[in-house]
């Protein structure tokens, strides 16, 4: 694989989570090509309409937060999060709770995620649905909006410069919007020099887990106004929304501390600060 100036760099002997995960899912990418060619992943793909261009909007439209609020069954330092896990009734809870988009997790090694559960969501609900994985190739681009979304997420730390960039210009061809995430200021700097203009400053290290919300305030001071930024991993409660959306964040997403509550949607109008109307909850 090529790596240039920006290529992934080694942790030395400390256990890294995310290179097992891309492991596992460069492999898992060579077991879907058997079963569907990219001929007709292109072929499924032309059905979809996607929102990427309405995605955008929302985010720089609107005057409060945007929330998108994540479907997700199980994570790697907390385990399974949800034992009875039906994402389209999640979905439609977030959605009637006021979210902006959803987010799935479809990553299945570490997650316990599947495209399945994209195209589920993606047939209840009307607002944008991101692709959350681990994405390494134009085939899961194109299999990203073949499963219905309108969303994918570009992590900079899982690729060199060439990959993002030839990732980021697809998708945009393909009509979808492309969160670019980042974890420091290289990797900013690297996310700009690529084109993007929807940056996710994930709060916590994909390498070891730990979080530290304190991430979201030193890069935000980095980037142009003209970019979008999302706030991602860390966020509780209503005044985390608060500091964040003064300090100039357009977004958050938003998964364990919603999807762990007996009912995500109320947990989502209370984070809003929102009232709860009668039809949110999970169905």
């Amino acid at each position: 694989m090529m790596q240039t100036s920006g290529s992934r760099e080694s942790t030395g002997t400390q256990p890294d989570l995310l290179e097992a995960i891309l492991g596992s899912t460069r492999h898992a990418v060579e077991i879907a090509k058997t079963k569907r060619t990219l001929d007709l992943l292109k072929r499924l793909a032309e059905e979809r309409s996607p929102q990427g261009e309405l995605f955008s909007q929302v985010l720089r439209s609107q005057k409060s937060l945007s929330i998108i609020a994540e479907c997700k069954r199980r994570s790697p330092s907390r385990g399974v999060l949800r034992k009875d896990y039906r994402p389209a009734s999640i979905a439609s809870a977030y959605e009637a709770a006021g979210a902006a988009a959803i987010s799935v997790l479809t990553e299945p090694a570490f997650f316990d995620g599947a495209l399945d559960h994209l195209t589920a969501v993606r047939d209840v609900v009307d607002v944008p649905v991101l692709r959350k994985d681990f994405i390494v190739s134009e085939y899961q681009v194109w299999e990203s909006r073949a499963a219905g979304a309108d969303v994918i997420l570009l992590i900079v730390a899982a690729l060199d410069d060439l990959e993002l960039s030839v990732l980021l210009k697809l998708a945009t061809q393909l009509g979808l919007a492309v969160i670019v995430e980042v974890h420091n200021e290289e990797e900013l700097h690297r996310a700009v020099s690529a084109g993007a203009e929807i940056i996710g400053v994930n709060n916590r290290n994909l390498r070891t887990l730990e979080v530290n919300t304190a991430v979201s305030f030193s890069l935000i001071d980095l980037m142009s106004k003209d970019v979008v930024a999302i706030a991602e991993s860390g966020i509780k409660v209503s005044s985390d929304l608060e500091r964040l959306r003064a300090s100039g964040y357009r977004g958050v997403l938003v998964g364990e501390s919603l999807v762990t509550k007996d009912d995500p949607g109320i947990a989502l109008c209370d984070l809003a600060g929102r009232s709860r109307p009668t039809t949110v909850g999970e169905r």
